[in-house]
C-alpha cells in the first residue's frame, strides 16, 4: 500500500464533526457533547491526523490535576490503517505529556500490543457488558436504605469521594457529568457522608452507567439498579472491573451480556491506582 502523506496537528472545535464520524463508524458510544468536552478544555491534549482536509485519525488525553494523563479516542479511518497513523498520533501525544508522572489508558485487544511497544504495562482487565432493553433490576437490601438523587450541593463532596477512590482529582469530569446528566446521578450517604456514587451519561448508542464506586457490593447493586430503573426498555452499557465476579454474575442474571474486554495499562510510575477494591464500574475507556 502506498504511504499517505498525512499531517499531525492539534484538534479544535471545528474537528468535532470529522471526529464524530470516525467514532460512529467504529460503533463507539461517544456523542458530539463528549467530543466538545474533550476538545474545549484547554488543559487536555487532543490531536488529529489529517489528509486532504479530512480527519483520518484522533487521539485525546485528559489532564487530571497535572499528575495523571488519560489517553482515549485513539481512532484511525479504516482506509488509512497500516500506514503509521496511530503510531504518529501516540508519538505526538506522548511528547506533549512528558511532564506527567503517569499516563494511563484502557486498551482494546487490538491496541494492546501497540501500546506495549510504547512502554505501557498491564494493570487489570475490564469487561464491557450491555443490555439492549433493560427491565427492572432488583433492589435486594433494606428498602429504608435506598440510593438518593445527587443534588447541586453535593458536587464538591462527590468530587472528593471520587478522588479518594479513583486516586487523583478529576473534578472537571465530575462537574461535566453532573451538569449535563444530573438525572443519572445517584449516591449513598451515611452519617451525612457520601459512601457510594453512580454517575452516567447519554451515549450515541447506549446509556452509560459509570463510574460506580461503593464500600460494598449491596450498595453498588442498589446504585446501579437506581440508575437503570429510570431507563426501562432502553439500551445500557457498563464497564466492570473483571475482579468483581459477584457483580458480573448479577448483571448476567439480569440480562446483561459480555460485549468485549479492555486492559487498563500505564506508562511511567503507577502512582494513582486509588482504591481499586471500591471501584466497580469505570466512567468509560476515554475517561478512566
Amino acid at each position: 500500500m502506498k504511504k499517505t502523506a498525512f499531517i499531525i496537528r492539534e484538534m479544535h472545535p471545528g474537528d468535532i464533526t470529522g471526529s464524530m464520524k470516525l467514532s460512529t463508524a467504529e460503533g463507539w458510544n461517544q456523542t458530539e457533547n463528549d467530543w466538545k468536552f474533550l476538545i474545549e478544555n484547554p488543559r487536555n491534549t487532543c490531536i488529529v491526523a489529517e489528509y486532504s482536509n479530512a480527519i483520518i485519525g484522533t487521539i485525546t488525553a485528559m489532564n487530571y490535576s497535572n499528575k495523571l494523563a488519560w489517553i482515549g479516542m485513539v481512532l484511525v479511518d479504516k482506509e488509512f490503517r497500516g500506514q503509521g497513523v496511530s503510531a504518529s498520533l501516540l508519538t505526538a501525544v506522548l511528547k506533549k505529556l512528558s511532564s506527567f508522572k503517569s499516563v494511563k489508558l484502557d486498551a482494546t485487544p487490538a491496541g494492546q500490543n501497540v501500546y506495549k511497544k510504547f512502554g505501557f504495562r498491564e494493570e487489570f482487565e475490564i469487561v464491557r457488558m450491555t443490555n439492549l432493553s433493560i427491565a427492572d433490576l432488583p433492589i435486594e437490601i433494606d428498602k429504608n436504605m435506598l440510593a438518593e438523587p445527587v443534588g447541586s450541593n453535593d458536587v464538591k463532596q462527590i468530587s472528593h469521594f471520587d478522588q479518594n477512590i479513583f486516586g487523583v482529582n478529576r473534578s472537571s469530569l465530575i462537574k461535566y457529568l453532573l451538569s449535563e446528566y444530573p438525572q443519572k446521578a445517584w449516591m449513598f450517604k451515611r452519617n451525612n457522608l457520601i459512601t457510594g456514587i453512580a454517575l452516567g451519561r447519554t451515549g450515541n448508542k447506549y446509556h452509560h452507567i459509570g463510574p460506580v464506586f461503593g464500600n460494598n457490593i449491596n450498595d453498588v447493586k442498589t446504585l446501579i439498579a437506581s440508575a437503570a430503573n429510570k431507563l426501562k426498555d432502553q439500551p445500557i452499557v457498563v464497564d466492570v472491573l473483571s475482579d468483581k465476579n459477584d457483580l458480573i454474575v448479577w448483571l448476567i442474571t439480569n440480562g446483561f451480556t459480555v460485549q468485549r474486554k479492555f486492559v487498563r495499562m500505564y506508562k511511567g510510575a503507577n502512582l494513582f491506582q486509588g482504591n481499586v477494591e471500591s471501584q466497580y464500574l469505570i466512567c468509560g475507556p476515554e475517561f478512566g
